[in-house]
């Protein structure tokens, strides 16, 4: 296991990005982000990253499962740091910007997201 962590809430905005087809994407941050991050995002509890992404790796999000197809140059350094990132359930092989881990895999939803589900990467 490289992470594992527990979802503690979300902002208001936090699933408009997921609800647009041609977006397709959650942004995650550990809890206690600063507000206006706090609006947008998934919040976890703080976690270790164990050992380094790779393209191939297993996402898990509340019973999804996604496989990486792409990251971001920025996103392991957030992840680590801040529990942050964002995931693109769009696959590629480019990541769309720095901070970005891309998914392919089942149909994540807005409905799919619950406090105390568990966000693992391995």
């Amino acid at each position: 296991m490289k992470y594992h962590s527990a979802i503690t809430g979300w902002g208001t905005g936090a699933f408009e990005f997921l609800s647009d087809k041609d977006l397709n994407f959650i942004i995650i941050f550990n809890e206690g982000a600063p507000l206006e991050l706090q609006e947008i995002a998934v919040l976890h509890k703080p976690a270790p990253l164990l050992t380094e992404l790779a393209v191939g790796d297993t996402v898990i999000i509340c019973d999804k499962a996604f496989t990486i197809t792409a990251i971001g140059s920025e996103a392991p350094h957030t992840l680590k740091e801040l529990g942050h990132c964002t995931f693109s359930f769009k696959g590629g092989t480019e990541p769309e910007r720095p901070g970005c881990i891309m998914l392919e895999g089942e149909e994540l939803i807005p409905e799919d997201i619950t406090l105390g589900g568990i966000i693992e990467i391995f």
